[in-house]
């Protein structure tokens, strides 16, 4: 019998959705769940957007440009001016989703062997990503205690070896929620220009800061603008999940030509989901507002919560959705399968992200869960609740 692959044996399962059978069981039987575990958000998807895909005009579902619908890339450049990152469409190549973002950045600008710096913990599918191009991710750790701020630069700095070639952050980040500063990116940026690094980031949650803080762009820093690649999405940012769309950014021609290749090579990016993502450039700030007002309150109610329950730490995220937690228990993935496959209250149950999976190495993730507050007030409530009894009959709960 042919054999899998040895990239194939070594992909490794999504800590996000790896428990997804599990879930689907404990639906069978009846028990209602609450999905803390990924980031699909419930807010409706703006409503012009949607319309402008179920009345276009098409006789003929075509290809697209292979870089992306040209009226699409003009419409990017206005939404990205708005936020001080000044393109023009030929830095842009549309992609299938940020995840094939992703692909281009670590296939175009990586040779198997080089090495990319991450803080830890970080988002799971990078490592998918990174052993599909034979790179290794290396890992900088940051720490629950302080909410996971960007380590010190000399901690970086020491972690630089003859095969490092890119530095990489999400900013808002996934998984811990941390927004990194202006002055953290421009310490990172001075190392990529020290060392001749690309500076990788994934921007998806720009939209999303709280307590009056700004979102800083690495598009913003001049000095290295030939070093930063920007990956990017529609996702999260219209509650478009499914729409698949996404960005690849940057001012390198060299770079952008390698991308364009690769980007031939896969044809072209979604049709549908470029006529509903041009129009929803089009949104107006009052969504964005209305959407950031109710991930605030949203954020302090699950994490006000969690905080409550006996045992448990989780700090305040400044960004995104998600938050990294602290519990009592002998190990994250045996409590998250436990949640799914023996528990419940009340005919309900919460599902979590064990941490293993955003670390490098899975014990420093073996008492934190990631969790999201994409649902409703009450629904975060009510799992809030689930947790709370759960961790009181948990057989491998640690006092």
């Amino acid at each position: 019998m042919p054999q899998v692959s040895q990239k194939g044996n070594k992909l490794p399962a999504s800590a996000i959705r790896k428990l997804v059978p599990y879930a689907d069981a404990a639906k069978e039987r009846g028990i209602k769940i609450y999905h803390l575990n990924i980031g699909q958000p419930d807010i409706e998807t703006p409503v012009e957007a949607v319309n402008a895909l179920r009345h276009a005009d098409m006789k003929v579902v075509e290809y697209t440009n292979s870089a992306g619908n040209m009226s699409y890339r003009k419409k990017l450049c206005e939404y990205y001016a708005k936020h001080n990152i000044h393109l023009t469409p030929d830095d842009i190549i549309v992609t299938n989703g940020g995840s094939e973002a992703l692909q281009f950045a670590f296939t175009v600008c990586l040779n198997p062997g080089d090495e990319v710096l991450i803080p830890e913990p970080y988002y799971t599918n990078y490592n998918s990503f990174a052993i599909q191009t034979e790179t290794t991710i290396k890992t900088i750790p940051s720490y629950i205690e302080n909410g996971f701020a960007l380590p010190p630069i000399e901690d970086f700095e020491k972690a630089i070896t003859p095969k490092t070639k890119a530095i990489m952050v999400c900013n808002p980040n996934n998984p811990t929620g941390y927004l990194y500063s202006k002055e953290e990116l421009q310490t990172l940026a001075s190392l990529a220009k020290k060392y001749d690094l690309f500076l990788f980031a994934d921007e998806v949650y720009r939209e999303f800061c709280y307590d009056g803080r700004k979102h800083f762009s690495v598009m913003e820093l001049s000095e290295i603008s030939q070093n930063v690649i920007l990956l990017d999405s529609v996702s999260k940012r219209y509650s478009a999940c499914g729409a698949r769309v996404g960005m690849f950014i940057s001012k390198n021609k060299d770079i952008m030509a390698a991308a364009m290749r690769m980007a031939q090579a896969r044809l072209c990016p979604p049709y549908f989901g470029q006529i509903f993502a041009e129009a929803a450039v089009d949104t107006p700030q009052s969504y964005f507002d209305a959407v950031s007002k109710e991930y605030d309150l949203r954020r302090k109610t699950l994490v006000e919560g969690i905080n409550k329950i006996d045992g448990c730490f989780c700090p305040m995220p400044t960004g995104a959705f998600y938050t990294m937690i602290q519990l009592p228990i002998d190990d994250s993935d045996k409590f998250c399968l436990w949640l799914l496959e023996h528990f419940c209250y009340e005919g309900q149950t919460v599902m979590l992200a064990p941490a293993t999976g955003f670390y490098s190495e899975p014990e420093k993730g073996r008492k934190q869960a990631r969790i999201t507050y994409c649902l409703k007030i009450e629904d975060l409530q009510s799992a809030i609740k689930c947790l709370e009894e759960a961790l009181k009959v948990y057989p491998g709960r640690i006092k």
